[in-house]
């Protein structure tokens, strides 16, 4: 194993694991969370299932989805996203576990702030998880699967997802809980603001991500120009 290839997994899972900081943040400031992570939250709040569990569960599903979609146009690799999905579920577990050393937030300031800050966390975390290129999350390979099924622009395709993982979550809270539940305020400013925020960091340390990403790869003599590993 390469150096380079040793950089793009450290990225990733550094990525990952911020990603799920920014989800823990969101889900100690009882503000709402963010639009995939809708799901796994309205299982905790409706069934009292721990939410790495539930991420779990829903990566598990949405892989089967795809699977339903794609038939034989599935690759069998892509059955890694349940490695992923488990990865990610415990990465939530233990983030949320060191959120409860913490006072729950009263102040109504105190609390925006940390929606903001998961916002920002969540944000940065994608900035670090995208380019390894190594394999994406069952979310992402869902909506995929649906645009290359349907012939529809992956954008619009990604908002059609989030806003019915939103949907499903208000409307289960709704029926079976009679709140709001994992949907709120918080979620609405996720989709609105990680992808701004996103934006903004890639412009400002996008180039400095890539330099020290690619680094070694420059100068491995195993490493072929343009090659991507594929793990």
């Amino acid at each position: 194993m390469n150096k380079y290839l040793i950089k793009r997994l450290f990225m990733y899972l550094v990525g990952l694991f911020i990603m799920t900081i920014g989800i823990a943040v969101s889900v100690k400031s009882d503000l709402g969370v963010s639009p995939i992570s809708s799901i796994p939250y309205t299982m905790t709040c409706i069934w009292g299932i721990e939410m790495g569990k539930a991420t779990i569960i829903l990566h598990c599903c949405l892989v089967a989805l795809q699977i339903l979609l794609l038939r034989k146009q599935f690759k069998p690799k892509n059955l890694l996203q349940i490695v992923i999905g488990i990865i990610f579920g415990y990465f939530t577990t233990f983030c949320n576990w060191t959120m409860t050393f913490l006072p729950n937030p009263s102040n109504m300031a105190i609390r925006l702030i940390m929606m903001f800050i998961s916002a920002a966390l969540i944000a940065f975390g994608i900035f670090l998880y995208m380019p390894p290129d190594i394999m994406p999350l069952a979310g992402e390979g869902t909506i995929k699967a649906i645009s290359d099924v349907s012939g529809t622009e992956f954008s619009k395709v990604k908002i059609a997802f989030d806003v019915s993982m939103v949907s499903i979550s208000l409307i289960a809270c709704l029926f079976f809980i009679h709140s709001f539940g994992s949907v709120g305020i918080g979620t609405i400013a996720a989709a609105v603001l990680v992808g701004t925020i996103l934006g903004y960091i890639t412009k400002w340390f996008g180039k400095i991500r890539d330099r020290w990403l690619i680094s070694d790869c420059k100068n491995d003599r195993n490493a072929k120009r343009g090659e991507r590993y594929v793990f």
